[in-house]
């Protein structure tokens, strides 16, 4: 059977992210005969087409042309460590590609970005921040080495390390009764203005909760920003209920101040975790990163939450609006 070199394996892997030939050729810095010749090589050692080239259609990969490429990318992984002088006792070296969920990205990703580089200065952190709808394809195909999500319906098919724990909270008008309390029963919640934060799987989440009590929730408004629901909960206009993250002030993006309350007895409590395929074989770099994050974030938990509910709220700015929870 004929040789396959790594140089076609790094040209065909990089075909999903194209459309026309010209433009991954353009990317590749190499000629489009010159891609086209080492598809119809690569066609001719695995005896099956790989991909459609049409002038008029641009590109397109077959079945065996998509799990062809996945596994190039594997293949093209495994080798960077061998070369990358990752090895025990020595440097780390090279790139980590990590994804992040986006509802608490920007709890998570800024801590890592700062801190990581500063520990391991030879690793290189590329970062897509996106739903479980654009992180697990990435993983799968090799375009990302881990991804920071939430355990809840996490499907088969990947291992995982937890960084934090994470549970569902009530966010509230400083104004509003039930935030001059430490905890808050969701029982007391199902009559109250609800500002939902519409998103997968957080709309799923909230419906269960209140399920599970044999609650409707009453909704106020339908939002898919968390911002937004602050702001909202800020101006007095209802509450939110929102998983608990880390670093995370009780102020609205308008600077308005929102009380943070757990739920006595808990509501949906979970994991945040670091996730990858399982048939895939977690790089010391990425192990690195997971590290780092647990060391960071994994010290946040309810406890600290509870603890602090009532003295970590901030005092009304002269600009605070209406001074009033809106009923």
């Amino acid at each position: 059977m004929a040789d396959v070199s790594l140089r076609q394996l790094e040209l065909f892997a990089a075909l999903p992210d194209f459309t026309t030939s010209s433009a991954a050729a353009a990317h590749l810095h190499i000629s489009e005969s010159a891609l086209s010749q080492a598809i119809t090589g690569l066609e001719r050692t695995v005896g099956e087409q790989l991909c459609v080239r049409r002038k008029a259609r641009g590109l397109a990969l077959t079945p065996a042309g998509q799990h062809f490429a996945t596994q190039a990318r594997r293949i093209l992984a495994d080798t960077r460590e061998l070369v990358q002088g990752d090895r025990r006792g020595e440097e780390l070296r090279g790139s980590v590609k990590f994804g992040c969920y986006a509802s608490f990205a920007a709890s998570v990703v800024p801590e890592l970005l700062e801190g990581f580089p500063r520990r391991h200065p030879g690793v290189d952190l590329e970062t897509t921040v996106g739903t479980n709808e654009d992180l697990f394809p990435a993983l799968q195909s090799g375009r990302l080495d881990v991804a920071i999500t939430y355990e809840r319906f996490l499907p088969a098919g990947y291992r995982h390390r937890r960084v934090y724990a994470t549970e569902l909270e009530a966010h509230l008008h400083p104004d509003h009764p039930l935030a001059a309390g430490s905890t808050v029963d969701l029982a007391d919640l199902a009559g109250e203005p609800l500002i939902l934060y519409d998103v997968s799987p957080s709309t799923i989440n909230i419906v269960e909760a209140f399920a599970a009590r044999g609650l409707e929730p009453r909704v106020a408004a339908r939002v898919t920003q968390i911002i937004l629901v602050e702001a909202l909960v800020g101006r007095g206009m209802g509450y939110g209920l929102l998983m608990s993250r880390p670093n995370v002030l009780p102020v609205s993006v308008e600077g308005r101040p929102v009380a943070i309350r757990p739920f006595d007895p808990p509501v949906t409590l979970s994991n945040v975790v670091g996730i990858w395929p399982e048939d895939m074989t977690l790089t010391r770099r990425a192990a690195a990163l997971l590290d780092y994050a647990v060391e960071k974030l994994g010290c946040y938990d309810r406890a600290d939450v509870v603890q602090s509910a009532a003295t970590h709220d901030v005092a009304a700015p002269p600009h605070a609006g209406s001074g009033a929870f809106q009923k």
